[in-house]
């Protein structure tokens, strides 16, 4: 395992275990000096873009946290070292981009921040079609106080009528006004990212970064045939769903309640011993390692080939502290092993 330190020069780099630690990423933060994980970047595909790889989720902002406490999250990740943010239309109906963007507004922080926004979810310019992708891409704008959006994540599950070239020669008339710098993808199948790349070929922008679900827990959403995909045309993967709603935290032992309702008893029950055998292994790992069972899991992420990072939405300061510290543990391959073991 290894963790963040701050040399007598003030520069930051991974520091083996056994030898002299610098500050811990979950440390008192100085009032002055570079954030602990500010030297801490990784490439984000093709995009150009040198990010922290833990991107912070805006999910939460104006539905279950509020304005103060969404910038004291803010806050806590940039003086971490975290420059990565992603955030949607849909999220609250607009109010976490406004939120993110008072923020980065008051803060004068936009040029220190990479940007990424989900488009396609909003009502009032639902889909991916010509007309509603621009509004939608205008509106975002608007509400983040930015005049670019950094990486584009073109969303497939809110439009199934709309064809590709269609949405990718609107999104290159965006590129190329300067409104937006790279384009993302989440919900599209291996075929349509094949097809994209094809376009691309012939002129169109490329798909560099696919945000996913996928976990420990939760690994369907990306199958072989994505994986390949994704590795073959060198995509950066933004891992979503992280923590699987919170659970992986270690904070909620159960999840038979939920699941009962939505796939069955029998399922619910299985999902609920798998989950349970893999928190006792998160655990096992983190009193191992002196980490939380949330950087563990996210430790887990970036160990995976072609996680890039994970997006994880927070609820509190405290929590992005606890989520920091994953990204400067190694898990060792036994202790990958005995994870994967656990939640098969």
């Amino acid at each position: 395992m290894a963790f963040f330190g701050v040399g007598a020069t003030g520069t930051d780099s991974p520091i083996a275990a056994g030898s002299v630690k610098g500050p811990h990423p979950s440390s008192p933060i100085p009032v002055q000096g570079r954030p602990i994980g500010d030297g801490v970047r990784t490439t984000l595909g093709e995009t150009g873009f040198r990010i922290f790889p833990l991107i912070l989720g805006a999910a939460e902002f104006g539905w279950n946290v509020d304005l103060e406490s969404s910038h004291e999250i803010l806050d806590t990740y940039a003086a971490l070292g975290g420059n990565v943010v992603h955030t949607a239309d849909s999220f609250s109906g607009g109010r976490s981009e406004h939120i993110l963007g008072q923020w980065l507004h008051s803060r004068g922080l936009r040029d220190d921040i990479v940007l990424a926004a989900r488009v396609g979810g909003h009502p009032d310019n639902p889909g991916l079609g010509s007309t509603n992708l621009v509004r939608a891409v205008e509106a975002s704008l608007t509400r983040l106080r930015t005049d670019r959006i950094d990486v584009l994540f073109l969303d497939a599950a809110t439009d199934a009528v709309t064809p590709l070239e269609d949405t990718l020669a609107t999104a290159e008339w965006l590129v190329e006004s300067g409104k937006v710098r790279a384009l993302g993808a989440t919900g599209y199948t291996p075929a349509q990212l094949v097809e994209a790349r094809i376009l691309a070929s012939a002129g169109f922008p490329r798909i560099t970064v696919l945000d996913v679900p996928f976990n420990i827990l939760r690994r369907q959403d990306f199958d072989a045939d994505l994986r390949l995909v994704a590795g073959a045309q060198g995509m950066a993967v933004a891992a979503s769903h992280a923590l699987e709603h919170g659970f992986l935290s270690g904070r909620h032992r159960t999840r038979t309640r939920t699941m009962l309702s939505v796939r069955g008893a029998q399922l619910a029950a299985n999902l609920n011993r798998r989950g349970n055998r893999t928190l006792r292994a998160l655990d096992a790992v983190g009193t191992e390692l002196g980490v939380p069972d949330a950087a563990i899991a996210v430790a887990w992420l970036l160990a995976q080939r072609l996680v890039t990072a994970p997006i994880v939405n927070a609820f509190a300061s405290t929590q992005v502290e606890e989520l920091v510290q994953g990204v400067g543990v190694r898990l060792s391959r036994a202790q990958l092993a005995d994870i994967a073991r656990a939640s098969e």
